[in-house]
């Protein structure tokens, strides 16, 4: 082939059209990548970006964010700061951040509280909350408490032996208190012989009274509810005759004996000791339990039974296995279902979800009903998703369902957990396989030349 000059030209021209096609697609390239941010989290646990909940918390919070983080000058600090405040900001556009030094910014630090370094303020809507540590726990909670216009208040009925919100023994209450206190709720302790309940006061909480309750209590609690107020009642099997009434007017019924589950798989799987040790691991549709993924733990729980025709819209969101029953003898270990001695066959509902419009105020009453009071416990609070459980209908009765818990993010593949065995052969292959490969294959390469 001969090469001409016009071959020579044309081959010039081609190349300087590549190579102009090359440095304006490079300067595309650079130009987008200031434009937009393409970002993967490849860690297991993926810790490095927020999870679907904290996502979800942000498109709910309406108006504009300020964060000031007050921290030292240490560059390596600031930039791993700077980088979970960024995640913040990709799902919301309206969130704004700074990173001052309370040694310089003294004012603004006096101006907004600052006691330290380390400390974060955040701001929406004219409201500020101050966290001592900076991850997306401590970011969520404090977000979810701005969120709210005002902070639900709960009302713990007492008198009666029920569960005490300040109790730290294992059967005491006060972990829930501090999950709930951080979450922006705040709890009341309600003595009906000196306090009066309205329903614009909050919402009631009956936690597994278990002493005898006096006719005016009960008649005060009656007419709270008539009333439309929401009420969370958690009930141990063995009902006294004194909430006749209030189960009267919720048109339900406590099925006698305690909930048992046999089935010997699942027990396993659970490592469950004791057959009224009951785990939940199917829910009905409904606002509380839509997001449920995981089991929920319940101890010597009791069954309810809705009563036909009650005018409330009924939701059973706890309902047992099939291989469960109602265990009217005792619930010792070798139970076994017994019809004639009153037993009484799965699957049971041990939670209920009941709500009703008022007619006359345009508004929904709600109550929730569960057979247990339990699975609230300092003991048991962290059983499953016991905790999410109990968030739910926290924010359901409180009207605020579009609230959800931000839960701390595991990361599985933050620690590397070796076996014996896993360590000595990884040991031996250091120290003996990977030297002896080399040897080999120098002896190898050593001989096929010699051969050559």
């Amino acid at each position: 082939m001969k090469i001409t000059q016009q071959f020579r030209r044309q081959y010039r021209i081609q190349y300087l059209i590549f190579i102009a096609l090359l440095l304006s697609i490079i300067t595309a390239l650079a130009w987008l990548s200031t434009q937009y941010t393409i970002q993967s989290d490849w860690t297991a646990g993926k810790r490095n970006s927020l999870n679907d909940d904290s996502i979800e918390l942000l498109k709910n919070i309406h108006g504009p964010i300020t964060i000031r983080s007050y921290q030292t000058d240490d560059i390596s600090l600031q930039q791993a700061i700077t980088e979970i405040l960024k995640r913040y900001q990709q799902h919301k556009n309206d969130l704004s951040f700074k990173l001052l030094n309370p040694d310089l910014d003294i004012e603004q630090a006096k101006l907004d509280g600052i006691t330290g370094y380390g400390q974060t303020v955040i701001i929406h809507n004219k409201r500020q909350e101050i966290i001592s540590v900076l991850n997306e726990q401590n970011m969520g909670n404090a977000l979810l408490r701005l969120s709210r216009n005002k902070n639900p208040v709960l009302f713990f009925l007492q008198g009666h032996g029920e569960r005490n919100p300040t109790d730290t023994s294992a059967i005491g209450y006060s972990s829930l208190t501090h999950q709930l206190q951080t979450s922006g709720f705040a709890l009341r302790g309600l003595n009906l012989l000196r306090d009066t309940i309205t329903p614009e006061d909050g919402t009631l909480i009956i936690a597994g009274a278990g002493n005898k309750i006096l006719p005016g209590e009960i008649e005060q609690i009656t007419d709270f509810l008539k009333q439309g107020g929401n009420m969370l009642w958690l009930q141990d099997p063995g009902v006294s005759n004194e909430f006749q009434s209030i189960m009267d007017f919720l048109k339900i019924d406590f099925i006698k004996g305690v909930v048992v589950d046999t089935n010997p798989q699942l027990r396993e799987v659970l490592r469950l000791s004791h057959p009224a040790k009951l785990p939940i691991i199917s829910y009905k549709m409904h606002a509380i339990t839509k997001k449920m993924q995981n089991f929920t733990l319940f101890i010597t729980a009791a069954a309810i039974n809705v009563q036909p025709e009650s005018g409330w819209n009924t939701t059973p969101l706890l309902l047992t296995q099939d291989t469960s029953w109602a265990e009217t003898q005792g619930f010792i270990l070798d139970v076994k279902y017994d019809k004639k001695s009153g037993d009484t066959q799965g699957p049971l509902a041990i939670g209920l979800a009941l709500e009703k419009t008022l007619s006359e105020k345009d508004k929904q009453q709600r109550i929730v009903v569960v057979g247990d009071s339990d699975f609230l416990s300092n003991n048991n609070l962290g059983q499953g998703a016991n905790l999410d459980f109990t968030f739910n209908i926290m924010n359901w009765l409180s009207r605020d369902e579009q609230l959800i818990s931000i839960n701390t993010k595991s990361a599985p593949d933050f620690k590397l957990e070796l076996s014996d065995i896993e360590i000595a052969v990884i040991g031996f292959g250091f120290l003996l396989g990977l030297p002896g490969l080399l040897i080999f294959t120098g002896v190898f390469i050593w001989f096929k030349r010699r051969n050559q």
